[in-house]
């Protein structure tokens, strides 16, 4: 916990992991007493804590951390997360962003004003969640921890049901108002209205509840916000209804005390007042109806979760809640079951569905030893197996996390609409003083009830609320409709940054290929079954992938291997065994040349072979040649079409391989790629990123996220190709968990699409509140006309959003 030391000093203790001994904590504590602006800094390696005294206008936490990340060693940081009450719009989000942010030890805050949540990372020696929720409280809000067992779904069904009562009451007593309003039009006058409902009594009797109980947050917020020297939606509405309000209620008192005692008509204000805060409750509702299908890809995806399993204990079968499950625990799958946890085969055979994960619809065959998935459905076998990863380790609550972080960040455009809203509700205020003092005395002198009216148009047209919604909504719905085509963006900035991708590079083995070597070719003059059973035996005992490869393609046609009575691995010639009493050679050229084989009738077709991108090996039985075997790593069916999307797309597609350049060049042709870069080294692949970066281009980088996470992390995108595995979701900003290439113009395509909704968003937003303003101010609009307006602008810019849900990719 940070504690102030003299003046000006402060305290402040760090979580440090990755010390390993005494010389680490000394290394550290070295390095940040050179710090300028730390006074002393004392590391105990026992605690694993750095205690550091620092000047705070010289150095800042961040300062610290970074130099302990310099030095090899990280701080240790917890993340929590806050659904919020009370807010109204995104500069609410934004007031309580910055106070989250200003509290010692947090590292970020996140408010997502569409969510109505927020992300804190923060150190938690430093601070603790009640500190949290204190500053929120203290800002005029609420904040609870968000909780992962459908409370936080409560607390939204019993906000839209306290939305939707006091929609209702708020219209039962605004509609004879709204009545008395409109027969007051010459094309209304067929309209029949009892004489006392004009009575002002009666209007303020009706309109009072309105202003003062359904209104009543709308005055708490502006307190709350005028308290800590900010501004929001709060401000607008109150100022408005409220000046609507007390005009009326000024005339409704000098009509019956004053002079005006004998006057019949008067123009009363009761119904703007009442009849706006009913269209602005109203408007509330409609978009938290619309924002709670943003998060349908979470749920969808939550849903897919088994939610009991089978397990063994003290030799019982037991059916317990999946979230009962440890790591460990014996759990079995019936057929027509989903796995319910990650697991290991331990026995049984099976086919399973892991379409919800791979996109590959053909079942796969499981036995024992092979990994399963949670959430995949177990189609014909009974299995039993032993849980690996539970709850928040699973695959699936590792893909849910990823979706949920991304629906939760923010895209750099978000900054823009975060600026404006600043300033805005300040700037409004002003336009409607000057268009109320333009109009009282110098458009019509003297008419006050004129003037507040066109004020007050002003105050309720430009509710920034439309802008605050622009970009989180369009994110949530994007990212999660990419999820559900196994496309997962780690963040709003890389949703954002993917739709400028110009070039992009693939890794050949894994990505452009399967990444799995076939045997594709057998040529022999003679009994090719004799030939595949010597040579599958001997291959057998090699470790080799190739050896792997043509041993799994004998398998394939049923032939059955013999034992070996000797074997040798003759590392860069091949190998050389004895089968059944018969010395076997299989390996390249050199091989034959270093055992006196003439094998120079098989050169041609070799080379034809190599040229086609295989790799082809040369098999001699008792010294004498008896053919050849091609293995080749096969390129993925998807390959070829999903060079040609990214072509259509302007985009330019290079290939990246560490094989020679013959062999990669077959491959990429036969894809359709032109560009191949050969024989690069692992460490190398991240400088061609570089190259092409520093010729302009805005580079992604496609790889299976651990060979190549140096040239992941180098590219403007990464992404990983693969199943999700952790250390895949780690290297790259996008994950694709379909392991084919078409899902990255897919990701590109929901890009681009998730920026033009947010481009059509601001557009509406800004050019609403831009023209909406004028109108209001020359007297074009009525206060409740604008109401509505304001009201329906919200809502459409969350509809406009939620038409990314429907978005269709092609495969």
């Amino acid at each position: 916990m940070a504690t102030t030391s003299g003046s000006a000093n402060k305290q402040s203790t760090l979580q440090i992991s990755g010390m390993t001994c005494a010389a680490c904590a000394n290394r550290i504590e070295k390095g940040l007493n050179k710090l300028d602006g730390v006074t002393s800094a004392n590391v105990n390696f026992a605690l694993e804590k750095a205690s550091v005294t620092y000047d705070p206008n010289k150095v800042k936490l961040n300062d610290m951390e970074q130099e302990i990340s310099k030095l090899g060693y990280a701080t240790v940081k917890e993340t929590a997360q806050f659904q919020l009450e009370g807010m109204t719009c995104a500069a609410c989000a934004n007031k309580i962003e910055k106070g989250l942010g200003k509290l010692p030890g947090v590292t970020s805050a996140t408010v997502n004003f569409a969510l109505e949540t927020a992300r804190v990372e923060y150190s938690p020696d430093e601070i603790s969640i009640t500190d949290m929720q204190a500053k929120v409280k203290q800002l005029g809000y609420k904040a609870h921890v968000k909780e992962e067992d459908g409370s936080e779904k409560d607390h939204r069904k019993k906000e839209i049901s306290r939305q939707k009562l006091m929609l209702l009451i708020s219209g039962i007593l605004s509609f004879p108002l709204l009545w008395s309003m409109v027969a007051h039009f010459s094309f209304t006058s067929w309209i029949y209205m009892p004489d006392f409902f004009m009575n002002p009594w009666f209007q303020f009797a009706l309109a009072t509840p309105v202003q003062f109980i359904i209104g009543w947050h709308f005055y708490v917020g502006s307190y709350k916000a005028l308290r800590n020297k900010s501004a929001n939606m709060d401000v607008l509405i109150a100022l408005g209804t409220s000046a609507a309000y007390f005009y009326s209620l000024y005339l409704s008192l000098d009509w019956t005390f004053g002079s005006s005692g004998a006057h019949h008509e008067l123009s009363l204000y009761y119904e703007t007042s009442a009849v706006l805060i009913t269209l602005v409750v109203m408007g509330k509702l409609f978009e938290s109806l619309a924002k709670g299908r943003t998060s349908e890809a979470i749920k969808s995806l939550m849903g897919l979760q088994a939610k009991t399993a089978l397990v063994i204990r003290d030799g019982q079968e037991l059916t317990v809640p999946v979230e009962e499950v440890i790591v460990g625990d014996i759990v079995l799958v019936r057929p027509g079951n989903k796995v319910p946890v990650d697991g290991e085969v331990l026995e049984g055979q099976s086919s399973v569905d892991e379409s919800m994960l791979t996109g590959e619809s053909i079942p796969v065959e499981k036995k024992a030893g092979d990994p399963v998935i949670g959430a995949t459905i177990n189609k014909n076998g009974m299995l039993r197996i032993r849980a690996t990863r539970v709850g928040k380790e699973t695959a699936l609550a590792q893909i849910v996390k990823v979706v949920e972080e991304a629906q939760g960040s923010k895209a750099p455009i978000q900054r823009v609409a975060d600026r404006i809203s600043g300033v805005f509700v300040p700037i409004v205020v002003g336009i409607a003083i000057v268009t109320f003092l333009i109009w009282y005395l110098l458009v019509e002198k003297g008419n006050f009830a004129s003037a507040l009216e066109k004020a007050i148009a002003v105050l309720v047209i430009a509710c920034p609320c439309a802008l605050g919604l622009a970009t989180p909504t369009s994110i949530m719905a994007g990212s999660g409709r990419a999820a559900e085509f196994g496309i997962l963006f780690k963040g709003g900035e890389h949703l954002e940054q993917t739709h400028r991708i110009n070039a992009i590079i693939l890794d050949k083995t894994g990505t452009v290929t399967k990444g799995k070597p076939e045997l594709t070719d057998v040529v022999t003059d003679g009994d090719e079954t004799a030939l595949l059973r010597l040579v599958g035996a001997a291959e057998k005992n090699s470790e080799h992938p190739l050896a792997e490869a043509i041993v799994a393609g004998i398998q394939e046609r049923n032939i059955e291997l013999p034992a070996t009575e000797s074997f040798e691995a003759i590392p860069g010639y091949g190998i050389q065994a004895s089968v059944e009493g018969n010395s076997v050679l299989v390996g390249t050229r050199r091989l034959m040349d270093k055992y006196g084989v003439d094998a120079k009738s098989a050169f041609p077709v070799m080379e034809q072979m190599e040229a086609a991108g295989k790799t082809a090996m040369l098999a001699a039985i008792n010294g004498k040649y008896a053919g050849l075997v091609a293995v080749a790593d096969t390129i993925k069916e998807t390959s070829a079409a999903a060079v040609s999307r990214l072509k259509e797309m302007g985009i330019q597609v290079i290939m990246i391989t560490g094989d020679n350049e013959r062999t990669a060049k077959a491959i990429a042709a036969e894809v359709g790629i032109e560009h191949v870069l050969a024989e690069v080294l692992p460490e190398g692949k991240a400088e061609e990123v570089k190259k092409l970066q520093a010729a302009g281009k805005k580079v992604a980088m496609v790889g299976d996220g651990i060979n190549d996470a140096p040239a992941l992390a180098t590219a403007d995108i990464g992404m990983a190709i693969g199943t999700g595995t952790d250390v895949a979701m780690e290297a790259a900003d996008v994950t694709l968990m379909r392991g084919d290439l078409s899902s990255i113009p897919d990701a590109i395509y929901l890009s681009r699409k998730t920026m033009r909704n947010i481009k059509q968003n601001f557009f509406w937003a800004l050019g609403y509140n831009s023209l909406g303003i004028p109108v209001a101010a020359i007297g074009l609009l009525a206060p409740w006309v604008a109401g509505a307006a304001m009201a329906l602008s919200s809502v459409s810019v969350v509809l406009n959003a939620l038409r990314l849900q429907r978005v269709k990719v092609k495969h």
